[in-house]
């Protein structure tokens, strides 16, 4: 689940390889775009990491909050 540090959440999934990862990733950028807010997001072999901040308001934002809990839905939808 999301974590709170330093003014931003943050969340890692783990993922069985890369193209999972991938394929998450993928899957974020709709809503990221939908919600015009850009995150951090970086991948690998079997791992995402997300993190959300409004840097133009030096720290966490409803906006911010809206789109993990987007986000949350849409890895739902991906799990099996």
């Amino acid at each position: 689940m999301w974590t709170e540090n330093n003014g931003a959440l943050s969340r890692e999934l783990n993922t069985a390889d890369f193209l999972s990862a991938f394929r998450i990733v993928e899957a974020l950028v709709a809503p990221a775009e939908a919600h015009d807010h850009h995150p951090d997001i970086e991948f690998g072999w079997g791992y995402v990491r997300i993190r959300l901040t409004t840097h133009s308001a030096g720290g966490l934002t409803a906006k911010d909050h809206a789109l993990a809990a987007e986000y949350d839905r849409v890895i739902a939808g991906l799990q099996p």
